[in-house]
């Protein structure tokens, strides 16, 4: 008998694909096959998928980028990827689909709501993304990673939390060192794509911290690429040791060695924190679809885990005393790792399994 077929379908940026390969990363443990349906885009982060998964770029675009030409042939290029996803469906057929958000997920999920496959789709956020919001209705089944999660009227969701890729795992509640008079280490990320605002803030509230705090620091930067000489020459310029990287293979080491982390508050970045249990200060993206990256900070915030500071009213004064407030305050950042934890769900990808293995059987009666 062959072994059942998952059809993950995910792509954009990390925030889809990290949770998307933790699930793969299970279901093969399980003894199913897995493809990974993205596009050139999402591709870049398949790094780190087990080397079984089968990946399959696909035709999509977004109406978001472009001119008035690409804009106009998003449809035909949406529709390419459709009829070719059912193609490929209709020869190798999937026991489930499941969706993670992203404009490269509409193929699939789109030939298997033609097909009538049994499907479902993952939220990160606690605000749906577009392409999710389309498909909700229109689907099987709704797993959320955040929660509460805003749904649309009608539509029921399951809590499964955010699944963390095996290498978070391995450092699951990893023994937090509080501060003190020795050397510290301060973990800045921007998502998968970096962000600028935390190249321009955090190098100068750090250079501000008490010379008492700052002779231990040691900084892990990850900065665009065009921001990396600027921030590099910061840090060097002020004596403060740094490694300034457009993006880190080894985050989960890095989170799991930190004394802090600083963040925007992406959904997988949260996930990561609260898995590992970390004291963060989040910053969350101030243009993010229906201000989710706030919604998504809101439970390590509430539960002292996390200092929440708005983009709009961020200043290196302001930043500099809550790194002071942290890192100055050993039982304080006791307290905040382990809130932190008391927030993650390591289960998370398992819970998600389970789901897909009973959509499965549910098709199959």
């Amino acid at each position: 008998m062959a072994a059942p077929l998952l059809v993950i379908a995910a792509g954009g940026t990390g925030g889809h694909m990290f949770p998307a390969q933790a699930l793969a990363e299970v279901m093969l443990r399980k003894g199913w096959r897995v493809k990974l349906s993205t596009d050139a885009r999402g591709a870049r982060y398949t790094g780190g998928f087990p080397h079984t998964v089968e990946i399959e770029e696909v035709s999509s675009a977004t109406f978001a980028r472009g001119g008035i030409l690409a804009k106009a042939l998003v449809p035909f290029r949406i529709l390419g990827g459709v009829l070719g996803m059912s193609a490929r469906m209709l020869r190798d057929k999937p026991d489930v689909v499941v969706g993670f958000g992203g404009y490269p997920s509409i193929p699939a999920l789109a030939a298997a709501t033609l097909l009538r496959r049994p499907r479902m789709i993952h939220e990160q956020n606690g605000v749906l993304g577009r392409v999710n919001q389309i498909f909700a209705k229109r689907v099987d089944a709704v797993a959320c990673g955040t929660w509460p999660t805003t749904l649309p009227e009608g539509v029921e969701g399951h809590h499964t939390g955010n699944p963390v890729r095996g290498a978070v795992l391995e450092r699951a509640g990893a023994g937090y060192i509080t501060p003190g008079d020795y050397p510290m280490e301060v973990l800045v990320i921007g998502g998968s794509q970096g962000a600028r605002i935390l190249s321009d803030m955090v190098p100068a509230a750090i250079a501000e911290l008490p010379l008492e705090i700052l002779g231990n620091i040691r900084v892990a930067h990850q900065a665009r690429a065009e921001d990396h000489d600027r921030v590099s020459a910061f840090y060097a310029d002020h004596g403060i040791a740094a490694d300034v990287q457009p993006f880190f293979n080894d985050v989960p080491r890095r989170m799991s060695e930190a004394q802090l982390v600083i963040s925007r508050s992406g959904a997988s970045s949260v996930a990561d924190i609260s898995v590992i249990g970390r004291p963060s200060i989040l910053i969350p993206f101030a243009a993010a679809t229906g201000d989710h990256q706030t919604a998504n900070a809101r439970g390590l915030v509430d539960a002292g885990a996390a200092i929440l500071l708005p983009e709009n009213r961020l200043a290196v004064a302001t930043l500099s005393e809550q790194i002071a407030l942290v890192l100055g305050n050993a039982r304080g950042a006791s307290l905040m790792a382990q809130a932190a934890l008391s927030q993650g769900k390591p289960d998370a990808a398992r819970e998600l399994s389970e789901m897909v293995e009973a959509l499965a059987q549910k098709g199959r009666s």
